[in-house]
């Protein structure tokens, strides 16, 4: 069986995905999607389902991941 190895969080203007373990991490601290895109850990704790909507998937994470299968 295999577990969710990433996460989708909207921040920095787009929808990326980041390992699960970013999850775990204190705010203030910074957390990189699979694409590179820096953002504090807080930014990833406290979204709602409107930030998810408005904002885009990042193709680069979702190629990244897609890369992976």
């Amino acid at each position: 069986m295999e577990y969710l190895t990433y996460i989708w969080r909207p921040v920095t203007g787009g929808r990326h995905a980041f390992p699960i373990a970013a999850r775990k991490v204190p705010a203030g601290d910074v957390v990189t999607a699979y694409c590179g895109v820096e953002a504090d850990a807080a930014e990833i704790h406290d979204r709602t389902e409107v930030d998810w909507v408005r904002e885009k998937s990042c193709m680069a994470c979702w190629r990244i991941l897609a890369d992976r299968t």
